[in-house]
């Protein structure tokens, strides 16, 4: 990968959906091997598809919060059982399992502040395999890469 491949993936990350011709104007090529280098970036799984990014809140999902959660026990058919669960909610945004302390780092969108409380007590904390939550609001945004 040099910096022409690097340049062309940080176009395409910021709007991936220029045409090859605008790409390859923006990289400073012709268009048939700005193609090409795409083509291989895809074929080598450097770039691994292309999506549209949701503004949360227009989807009723703009409150955000970020969880640190523990469990009780960490045997394979509790940990399995627990990210099924979790990654089946729809206000889970992201969910990691993290080596050390937190087991789990959990990005939760809701409405607001209120629905956030009714799932938090109702579909996170009522799992017997929650040992300890923390929450995290944040107060400013200032940068997200997507």
């Amino acid at each position: 990968m040099d910096s022409l491949d690097r340049a062309i993936l940080d176009h395409l990350q910021q709007d991936g959906r220029l045409t090859n011709q605008e790409l390859a104007a923006r990289v400073g090529l012709t268009p048939a091997p700005c193609l090409r280098r795409v083509r291989r970036l895809e074929a080598d799984g450097v770039i691994t598809g292309y999506t549209a990014t949701v503004d949360p809140a227009a989807l009723g999902r703009g409150f955000e919060v970020i969880i640190h959660a523990e469990l009780v026990a960490k045997d394979l058919p509790t940990v399995e059982s627990f990210e099924r669960r979790l990654a089946a909610m729809e206000e889970v945004a992201e969910l990691r399992r993290m080596f050390g302390i937190p087991d789990y780092v959990i990005r939760v969108q809701t409405a607001d502040s209120e629905a956030y409380e009714r799932w938090l007590t109702t579909q996170l904390l009522g799992d017997p395999a929650i040992a300890r939550v923390d929450s995290r609001i944040t107060m400013k945004l200032l940068k997200l890469r997507r």
